[in-house]
């Protein structure tokens, strides 16, 4: 390997990993920048979900007593999405993905500019398990068709004045068990060659050290400054998701 390869490697580690310690999703959206400059596509993924389940189980780990409290509702989310994931895999034969990508960029450029710029945050209070339903259904099938399966349960999560660690009870094993079989199935189709478990090896230490220091972070976070910061996300992942498509 060069030491460019080398180097943009660890930074797309670096950045990945530090980002999911910090809000729980968005791994993918910032080291795929760095990795489709060295490795094909394919490969770029297939290191990325292997990325994102390892420094999600940490994440899963701190928040592990909120996520048994609430385990209805992590379920509510979770049970839908399992048969939205090959449904969009298969949604890829009739829809472009590039097109889909493009139409969950400016939806998450709208929602993260308008949230972002508030005085107060949105609280809705009362229980929607239908909704909750609709949405876990909706990531899985954004996970299969276009790796994007925390989009739509992080906007939705953004706007219920939960517990920061309650937010995450929900977002971080929906991420993990979604990019998991994502992960599973790569390797059933034999995406794991030597060379890809190489840069796996090389690149997992710095993934696994930079999610804890975004966990440090985490937890010094007030509630309302957590909530701020998964919205804020939404804003830079849809400009950085939208320069991925249109570059």
């Amino acid at each position: 390997m060069s030491f460019e390869m080398v180097a943009l490697l660890l930074l797309g580690a670096a950045s990945g990993g530090f980002i999911n310690g910090l809000a729980g999703f968005g791994t993918a959206l910032f080291a795929l920048g760095f990795w489709l400059q060295i490795m094909p596509p394919l490969q770029a993924v297939s290191i990325v979900v292997v990325m994102s389940v390892v420094s999600g189980l940490q994440g899963v780990w701190i928040v592990r007593a909120s996520m048994f409290e609430q385990k209805r509702r992590l379920l509510r989310f979770l049970l839908p999405a399992l048969p939205g994931i090959p449904l969009g895999v298969a949604a890829l034969a009739v829809v472009s993905a590039d097109a889909l990508k493009l139409t969950i960029a400016l939806f998450m450029l709208l929602y993260g500019g308008f949230f972002s710029f508030r005085a107060a945050l949105p609280k809705l209070t009362r229980p929607t398990p239908g909704i909750d339903m609709g949405v876990g259904f909706l990531g899985g099938l954004l996970g299969g068709a276009a790796a994007l399966s925390g989009a739509l349960p992080t906007m939705w999560c953004a706007l219920r004045p939960w517990p920061k660690s309650d937010v995450r009870a929900v977002l971080q094993p929906f991420n993990v068990a979604v990019l998991g079989l994502t992960a599973l199935t790569l390797a059933w189709n034999g995406a794991y060659g030597r060379e890809t478990l190489v840069l796996i090896l090389v690149a997992l230490p710095v993934t696994m050290i930079s999610a804890q220091i975004g966990i440090a972070v985490f937890r010094r976070l007030q509630d309302d400054q957590f909530r701020r910061l998964i919205i804020a996300m939404m804003l830079v992942s849809g400009a950085v998701l939208l320069l991925r498509v249109l570059v």
